[in-house]
């Protein structure tokens, strides 16, 4: 039977799991150790030193399950059928405020996913406007506009960088010097081409100049316009869903559910594109790429999505913020392939419609039971759901503005308020869509997913290049998953018995990052003030259990070094990342928790927190330069500087109380562990004093 992909386990996996057991022995050492002399000799101290050890051990065992058989995926895309007898696909993107996702920046994002290489009669664009503002609607006239033109060019030179802004970029240098060395006509019409754009660009920003352009509406109705149904590009629909403000709004996973039902009338494609509005399409070919898993005759049954990673074209050659998450996209996900595939991120994942509807791949039968209570009052989405099965779903006599005013109905505010729609769907799609665990339902009713990392990134966005902005993105994600994990659908819980036991480990770390804080915290203090007042908290280095704890250092450090250095960092990039570890782990987990908690009692009012796309110029230099950036985060700042005053004040002092007393055999592991920290903590107080310094 053809295969259209091929799967490679990751070299070194003996060795990797041998490592696991290894330092799960020294794990058990050093637990028999605390606990024995906790009950010889108890104290407080010890009692949390052994819960905070604890801690650090119950998550890294979760965490080796992403090490336990990671894997590698390559597509062969011309293996594929024609282009006639591929499947429908329709594009989702989604937009709210033009003041932080600027218009022409959305736009490249629009233009670059109507130039897909993919035939135009199966392709469509769909824009969620989710904030009513005229710019964006001006704004997806004018970039489709522009495509007619732009699509054509594409596919006469074969262009890879659709976008036209990375196109006419430095980024695009290379491209446009080959391609004018094949055809000496292409530089007229690259001219003309980037003439058109700027025009483009330049109409868009003016319409924005006016206040009234560019404010969100809260209270409209639904408005539905399709900007373009001519055959030389892809269908493009705008959508602008109803929004009321004594209506409860769901934001991002209200948008893009609108967006499936307003599909559903249009094109009703059997598989679903979600794309940040700052994240381009870079590579044509994802959509060929992803089709070669859901068409494979080996993996079609039962593939909910194809995941690709989220990768930024403004990153620092030292990214201090780790903003690439490069331990999530080159290790967790991988990890997560080898088992029963990766968590749903909140960008560049291509989606099985069915598994949006069907409760699992095996009963694609009962969605016409109960249907309305389950889909809403809309008998035309209704029907649309049996083309998903392969059966007609429209008549040729259903005239386009008969459609227009049910997908109007359906993107009311009030639709899914007054249905039952699916809970649990409810639950994963809309709650949690853009966490890493969003497919952890569907993984839970036997839907599989499937990771792709080619070397030609497939989606490029815009990373925050400063703390406030990815700190705030960080608590957004650790809320909920704190709220998942003390959900009913728990992975302690509800996934145990679902998920193979390896795969639910992954769900549970990620549900379990919170804990920890009480780790760190306790780390961050308690050796510290025990090493101002000479009170041992580790073995003498002379004992023989200091090896134990000598072990497990070097043991855990090595393991996240050799992945940095596979994946091809270096040890700049493991030091920082140890850093910025522990920075988000205090952040996340302090205020995620409060956040998580805030909302499962109902005392934090229901806010959307939209990431900056704009990126100031003195911060991105200050980026691009390694340096620190905490302007607008002191509140987030304040449990990060309270640690390193207790770190500064006890190891000078600690210090000094040393050299008078000259007990370095059983303060050694203490003196280490604050000056790792010291060490670790400079770059963050040099950026302290530089704000400090600013205000003054």
């Amino acid at each position: 039977m053809a295969t259209f992909h091929t799967e490679t386990v990751q070299s070194g996996l003996a060795l990797s799991r041998l490592h696991i057991l290894f330092h799960s022995v020294a794990l058990l050492f050093l637990y028999y150790y605390r606990i024995s002399h906790i009950l010889l000799e108890p104290s407080f101290v010890w009692i949390f030193m052994t819960i905070a050890e604890l801690i650090f051990g119950e998550l890294w065992l979760f965490k080796q399950a992403f090490r336990w058989r990671p894997v590698s995926r390559a597509v062969m895309p011309e293996k594929l059928p024609s282009d006639g007898k591929l499947p429908a696909l329709d594009i989702f993107v989604c937009t709210v405020d033009p003041e932080k996702e600027p218009t022409v920046q959305v736009m490249d994002t629009v233009i670059s996913a109507i130039a897909m290489d993919y035939p135009s009669n199966k392709l469509a664009v769909y824009l969620s406007d989710d904030g009513g503002c005229p710019v964006t609607l001006y704004g997806i006239r004018e970039a489709s506009r522009f495509a007619k033109e732009w699509v054509p060019f594409c596919r006469k030179y074969g262009i890879n960088s659709r976008c036209p802004k990375a196109f006419f970029s430095p980024m695009g240098e290379d491209e446009r010097e080959l391609l004018l060395l094949r055809n000496h006509e292409f530089l007229a019409e690259q001219e003309q081409l980037k003439a058109k754009y700027n025009i483009m660009q330049k109409n868009i920003d003016e319409f924005g100049r006016d206040p009234k352009n560019r404010s969100i509406v809260f209270d409209r109705p639904a408005r539905i316009e399709i900007i373009n149904e001519q055959s030389e590009i892809p269908l493009v629909v705008y959508v602008s869903r109803e929004r009321r403000p004594n209506v409860p709004h769901t934001y991002k996973g209200g948008a893009l559910n609108t967006l499936l039902r307003v599909s559903g009338l249009f094109s009703n494609g059997p598989y679903v594109l979600v794309v940040d509005c700052d994240m381009y399409c870079n590579d044509p070919s994802s959509a060929k790429q992803a089709m070669c898993f859901f068409l494979d005759p080996e993996t079609s049954k039962d593939i909910a999505f194809v995941q690709f990673p989220q990768m930024f074209h403004n990153l620092s050659m030292k990214d201090i913020y780790d903003s690439q998450h490069r331990h999530a996209f080159t290790t967790m996900w991988q990890g997560m392939d080898g088992l029963r595939g990766p968590g749903l991120s909140g960008s560049g994942n291509y989606l099985s419609r069915s598994a949006l509807i069907f409760p699992s791949p095996y009963e694609k039968d009962g969605y016409e039971h109960n249907a309305q209570n389950k889909f809403g009052n809309s008998t035309m989405y209704i029907e649309s759901l049996k083309a998903i099965q392969g059966q007609q779903t429209y008549k040729t006599s259903i005239s386009r503005n008969v459609i227009l005013q049910e997908a109007e109905a359906v993107a009311s505010c009030s639709y899914e308020i007054d249905t039952n729609w699916g809970n649990e769907a409810r639950f994963s799609y809309v709650i949690l869509l853009e966490s890493t665990v969003t497919g952890y339902l569907l993984h839970c009713r036997g839907w599989r997913s499937t990771y792709l990392y080619p070397k030609r990134p497939c989606f490029l966005g815009c990373a925050p290049t400063d703390f406030m902005e990815g700190m705030l993105q960080l608590v957004k994600w650790s809320s909920e998953l704190f709220l998942l994990g003390i959900s009913k659908y728990s992975p302690f819980t509800y996934g145990i018995s679902r998920i193979p036991i390896l795969h639910n480990f992954t769900f549970c770390y990620f549900t379990s990052t919170c804990q920890y804080i009480v780790a760190l915290i306790v780390y961050g203090i308690i050796p510290q003030v025990c090493f101002l007042k000479g009170t041992p908290v580790f073995p003498k280095v002379t004992e023989p259990w200091f090896v134990v704890f000598a072990i497990l250092y070097v043991s855990s450090q090595s393991q996240h070094l050799i992945e940095v250095l596979y994946g091809g960092g270096s040890l700049g990039t493991w030091w920082d990342e140890q850093r910025i570890w522990i920075v988000k782990s205090i952040v996340g987990g302090i205020f995620g928790s409060i956040l998580a908690i805030k909302k499962r009692f109902g005392l934090n009012k229901a806010k959307f927190i939209l990431s900056n796309k704009v990126v100031a110029k003195e911060k991105f230099e200050k980026y691009e330069q390694g340096k620190f950036e905490f302007e607008g985060a002191a509140l987030f700042m304040s449990p990060l500087v309270g640690l390193l005053i207790v770190n500064i004040l006890c190891f000078f002092g600690g210090l000094w109380r040393l050299f008078n007393v000259k007990d370095f055999e059983k303060m050694s592991g203490q003196l280490f562990l604050l000056g790792y920290l010291a060490a670790l903590s400079y770059p963050i107080f040099e950026g302290i004093i530089t704000m400090k310094s600013k205000v003054q």
